[in-house]
């Protein structure tokens, strides 16, 4: 339970895991609690246990790990209470009154008829936002009878019309269905690979179905915010029942209200992104991971935990199956099928009778580009665009350019506090550092000389913007990115865009890439294809093989063919002919033995030390003497302490120190002797460190 408790001047929430009678403090240090805030455990016995494990197998203080499990407002001490809002819902008598009979009192006629098409009410916050006073066509109906206002708990999400069809499973699809379903009850975990478009999310829904139809509760991650509207209406029309949603898009009440509502079974299925791994069910049924492979599910700061990996270890505790779902699967949870500890299941076609899009590669080399756009992908767009069909182009780099320089002298605005460049962001005249947040107004003048032939080096998305609205003047263009959907409800309306074709041309980031259904895309783009191909980082070329599959997979997802289109200065590059002639499966298997002959993850394991000062020694001295202390060990291999490659971020300079392993265990137990160790030493007091356990981002 959760325990309010003094801490130095202030006071702060603690978890009450135990009880002991003896401690080895001296009595008249220790200080009572304030108070018991949770009459009984808002978690069940197999969560702690699966947060415990978490805290010993990612070498993390245990408060912070029972922390990350609850809702902000429940880590500041709230109560653990849903939420009371009031509604106006239709009575019995209203039902049935044809709100024509009150033509001549038009607003309550409106608010009768939109009471009428919510039969589980309209909430009070709903009607304050309308540009007209409905209090007064309220008071006249409840006079009639025919509406009231009713108080309960905070509903999670409204219940959608049902579908007009339901897509028939083909075998593959069937027997996933029936493998998952027949093994409720009980532990399995299980990888649907399947290439975009074949189905996986209706595996998703009738897997769900059964579980519902058992009286339990599914949990689905997702990996990015911006999959939640589309799956969640989904879902909300196929199950007919509201679905909760958890993810940081959403007001913390909000949040808390989703969590409240699983955890006293209110609510059956809730989707959510990386921290709703930790969300109680009440009548644990089945957890679904959408995008297995994706970076998104590992927290990179703080405790820095793989959500599909909890998900595991969680479905293991509670006795559920598990279900992780990838078009492109990561080697590690494809060296998990060969070893047996998950079962494969496989949808190697596409559904509905949509074929794979076809791949075109264009060299670069000597073609006259328009802001990065060829003139191969600008007719192909145009013939595209000619037919009512849409186009989408992805680049990974948000702004209109990555770097400011003066044509004259050679400047280049660089961040004060990182060693990176300065982004321009044209449309509000602000150059912004990416990495630590800094921002400033884009000069008119280079401060170096004086000279004002100030020019833009690199592409992002508000350039390309800018130059497709100049070729397609008239055609309807939509930017999705980060910059561009800050705004609550913007993303939704965006996606909403797509999909209903109002919108023709989709430019965006990876925020575009995973998993959206636009039907009417035919024609997709990877812009800079050769970023991802030399990478230092040994996971890079299985990212940019993902990358390129996820995005490819957007086009020609119905009837109609899809084509794909790789920008590229390295038409022959091994990655991209492997991918094009033979598919992310064979890639998979060489990239798999290559690790394998290297002894690289998911054959070695890892855990890498990062350290950072306001002066590079004090930072490099803790990660000297952790290498010292590791020199003896003759299962670990040391390497570093190096610069991190982004060496100074945010004013700080900052190393890391990575330490390999043939087996987990011996790992483990180092990792655990040097955490116990760490804090006494002089060298940890002048400098921030972190340690991550399996890490997946070297930056």
């Amino acid at each position: 339970v959760r325990v309010l408790v003094p801490f130095g001047r202030t006071r702060t929430v603690g978890y009450l895991l135990a009880v002991s009678d003896r401690t080895d403090i001296e009595r008249n240090r220790l200080k009572r609690a304030l108070a018991i805030l949770d009459r009984e455990p808002l978690l069940p016995p197999a969560d702690w246990k699966t947060l415990l494990w978490a805290a010993g197998y990612y070498r993390h203080p245990v408060g912070e790990v029972c922390a990350a499990a609850f809702p902000v407002l429940l880590r500041q001490g709230g109560e653990a209470e849903r939420s009371q809002v009031r509604r106006l819902k239709t009575t019995v008598a209203g039902l049935q009154i044809a709100p024509q009979e009150l033509a001549r009192a038009p607003r309550q006629a409106l608010l009768l008829q939109w009471a009428q098409q919510h039969p589980e009410g309209i909430a009070e916050a709903e009607l304050t936002a309308l540009d007209w006073d409905w209090r007064p066509p309220a008071r006249a109906l409840i006079g009639k009878g025919w509406l009231e206002l009713v108080s309960g708990a905070r509903a999670i999400d409204p219940v959608l019309s049902p579908p007009d069809w339901r897509p028939d499973l083909n075998g593959d699809q069937r027997r996933a269905v029936d493998t998952v379903t027949a093994a409720l009850g009980s532990h399995r975990s299980f990888l649907l690979e399947g290439v975009t478009g074949s189905g996986k999310t209706e595996v998703y829904l009738q897997v769900v179905e059964t579980v519902l139809a058992a009286g339990r509760q599914a949990l689905l991650l997702l990996p990015e915010i911006s999959l939640t509207p589309q799956l969640g209406q989904r879902f909300r029309q196929r199950l007919q029942i509201p679905i909760a949603l958890f993810h940081s898009g959403l007001s913390e009440s909000e949040r808390l209200q989703a969590w409240l509502a699983m955890q006293r079974g209110e609510a059956r299925v809730l989707l959510g992104t990386r921290s709703a791994v930790f969300a109680p069910l009440a009548q644990p049924g089945v957890i679904i991971v959408d995008e297995e492979h994706d970076l998104s599910f590992k927290q990179q700061e703080g405790f820095r935990y793989s959500a599909r990996d909890v998900a595991v270890m969680r479905a293991r505790e509670l006795a559920i199956p598990v279900m992780l779902g990838s078009a492109t699967p990561s080697l590690e949870s494809l060296a998990n099928v060969a070893r047996r500890q998950y079962a494969r299941l496989h949808l190697p076609q596409r559904a509905g009778g949509a074929t794979a899009p076809r791949f075109r590669v264009v060299d670069l080399r000597a073609q006259r580009l328009d802001e990065g756009l060829s003139p191969p992908l600008l007719d192909a767009m145009a013939t595209t665009l000619e037919r009512g069909e849409q186009v989408l182009l992805f680049l990974n780099r948000r702004g209109y350019a990555p770097t400011l320089t003066c044509h004259g002298c050679g400047w280049i605005a660089t961040c004060r506090r990182c060693d990176a460049n300065l982004v321009i962001h044209l449309k509000e005249r602000r150059l912004r550092c990416h990495h630590c947040g800094h921002e400033q107004p884009q000069p008119s003048d280079c401060p170096a000389c004086g000279s004002d032939d100030l020019r833009p080096l690199g592409l992002g998305t508000e350039r390309i913007e800018r130059a497709l609205a100049k070729r397609f003047p008239d055609v309807p263009l939509a930017r999705i990115d980060r910059d561009n959907t800050r705004r609550k409800g913007s993303l939704e309306q965006m996606l909403e865009d797509a999909r209903s074709g109002r919108t023709r041309i989709l430019l965006g980031t990876q925020m575009l890439a995973k998993g959206h259904h636009f039907p009417a895309v035919t024609l997709a783009a990877l812009l800079d294809v050769d970023a991802g191909l030399f990478s230092t980082d040994f996971r890079g070329s299985e990212r940019t093989a993902q990358l390129i599959m996820q995005v490819a997979g957007r086009a020609g997802r119905e009837q109609l063919p899809g084509t794909v289109i790789l920008q590229t200065r390295h038409p022959d590059h091994p990655l991209l002919t492997t991918l094009i002639n033979h598919g992310y499966g064979e890639f998979a298997e060489a990239a798999l033995a290559e690790r394998r002959a290297a002894g690289l993850p998911p054959y070695g394991y890892q855990a890498l030390w990062r350290a950072e000062a306001g002066q590079p020694e004090a930072a490099r001295r803790l990660l000297e003497r952790l290498a010292e202390r590791c020199s003896n060990d003759a299962a670990l291999a040391v390497f570093g302490p190096a610069p991190a490659p982004l060496q100074r971020k945010a004013g700080r300079h900052r190393f890391q120190l990575l330490l390999q392993a043939d087996q987990r265990p011996p790992l483990q137990r180092a990792l655990k002797l040097l955490v116990e160790e760490i804090d006494g030493w002089p060298e940890a007091r002048q400098c921030r460190w972190a340690l991550e356990v399996d890490p997946l981002d070297f930056g």
